[in-house]
């Protein structure tokens, strides 16, 4: 798997390029995720939420919680303790404003740490989520090493990330859509003229549905299964410890 940088003019490491990006895009995120997926990840999130409330956990780890709107959408459905994780200062700031004005301080506390080295104990969480966020670790392998860490045994491990089409006309479309218009709209919008380059580059370099459930089993989660949503343009998967 190729290492896909936000910056390629710059010497930091992938981790701070993305901090960096990410504190820079932090106040236009949400407005930017409405309009480049045309309001289908509110969607998304919800399927996520709807898995995540059958399973009726105490304790919820949100990794990549961002500005929290998946966070904010599981304390809305479950009585679940939940802590939104994120590498972003100006991501965490727009997030706990959030929460504050849906009056949730009480159940989700918003930390700032790194996903490959969280300081949380073994076997914390009854459930982990990550959304749109695995593809940015720099090191995957160690992201989910620690994630599995923290998950407790028969506890429920969800992703939600960006997958590729791979039908006619669907793949053809996206493919034009993520090179030539989704960079233009997020430069315009964001002013960060690489963030939205990263994105469809980074979705491209990433694996998705079998290599996707074939490093989760060596990274040791059981039973781990895939569901395409919008054509496969994302993708669900869930496993367990």
């Amino acid at each position: 798997m190729s290492t896909v940088k936000p910056y390629s003019d710059s010497d930091l490491s992938k981790k701070q390029q993305v901090e960096q990006m990410f504190d820079n895009i932090s106040p236009k995120y949400d407005l930017l995720n409405r309009v480049l997926s045309m309001g289908i990840d509110v969607s998304w999130r919800k399927k996520v939420v709807k898995s995540i409330k059958a399973s009726n956990p105490k304790t919820i780890l949100d990794i990549a919680t961002g500005t929290g709107d998946l966070a904010i959408q599981m304390a809305k459905s479950t009585e679940a303790k939940i802590t939104g994780f994120d590498l972003s200062a100006g991501m965490l700031e727009v997030g706990r404003k959030k929460v504050k004005e849906e009056g949730l301080e009480n159940r989700i506390e918003m930390i700032q740490g790194d996903a490959e080295n969280m300081p949380f104990e073994d076997n914390s969480f009854d459930c982990i989520t990550v959304a749109f966020g695995v593809r940015n670790f720099e090191n995957l392998e160690k992201g989910l090493n620690d994630i599995y860490r923290v998950l407790k045994p028969g506890g429920k491990f969800i992703i939600l990330e960006f997958s590729q089409p791979e039908s006619f006309p669907m793949k053809q479309l996206y493919g034009f859509y993520s090179k030539n218009i989704l960079p233009q709209i997020g430069k315009k919008i964001s002013k960060d003229q690489s963030a939205y380059t990263y994105l469809p580059d980074s979705v491209k370099a990433f694996p998705y549905g079998e290599k996707m459930k074939l490093i989760l089993k060596n990274s040791n989660f059981v039973q781990p299964f895939d569901k395409k949503l919008t054509f496969g343009i994302a993708s669900i998967y869930e496993s367990s410890k």
